[in-house]
């Protein structure tokens, strides 16, 4: 099964779901899904910045799995960090995501 992750509830949802949880998973190679995408809400962006230890890590596994990676265009202007993502993160809002993933569509999407 191909998921795509949307994490947009503020807080500790991205430091400790996906960096205790989904993350650890994905680099061992035990999620039990195939992760085709994540894409970040709001503060949430703020993890896919270069230097910031979980968005390297993701950087990483996108990178050896193929995985998108894709802060809300909106979000990232507004906190001015658009031109500050990790390698191949890329910005988008709902129509750049959905053309993203057309060539490899999750068969689930998971807000959190």
């Amino acid at each position: 099964m191909k998921v795509a992750y949307i994490f947009s509830t503020q807080g500790h949802t991205v430091s400790y779901v996906l960096g205790r949880m989904i993350l650890p998973q994905l680099e061992e190679g035990r999620h039990g899904a195939d992760v085709v995408g994540m894409f970040f809400f709001e503060d949430n962006n703020w993890v896919l910045l270069k230097g910031h230890p979980l968005g390297e890590r993701l950087r990483v596994v996108a990178e050896q799995q193929g995985m998108l990676l894709m802060g809300c265009d909106q979000c990232c202007y507004e906190r001015e960090i658009a031109d500050r993502l990790v390698d191949g993160a890329r910005i988008g809002c709902f129509p750049d995501l959905y053309a993203a993933l057309a060539g490899n569509p999750p068969d689930q999407v998971i807000t959190l």
